[in-house]
């Protein structure tokens, strides 16, 4: 059994919402094969065009969660994102 990361969990989900896209789905993969123990882990496994994809993601995702009110979702999400750069 995979034990994930509770800001990755709120990233897959987030990445289901995009699963159309070849880039996305590849992402997806990574996170349900992949045993990251921390966001850091997962990020440093992601090649260049991940990135640069995860980075417009995650800033949709982050401000459809502030548009919601979702508190935890974005501090989550933004934990990715910072990591990025």
């Amino acid at each position: 059994m995979i034990i994930i990361d509770n800001t990755l969990q709120f990233l897959r989900e987030s990445l289901s919402n995009y699963e159309n896209h070849e880039l996305s789905r590849g992402i997806y993969l990574k996170l349900q094969q992949n045993q990251y123990q921390n966001e850091r882990e997962f990020v440093e496994d992601l090649d260049d065009r991940e990135m640069q994809y995860l980075d417009q993601i995650l800033e949709r995702e982050i401000n459809y969660a502030e548009n919601v009110q979702d508190d935890v979702r974005v501090s989550q999400l933004r934990e990715v994102y910072e990591l990025i750069f």
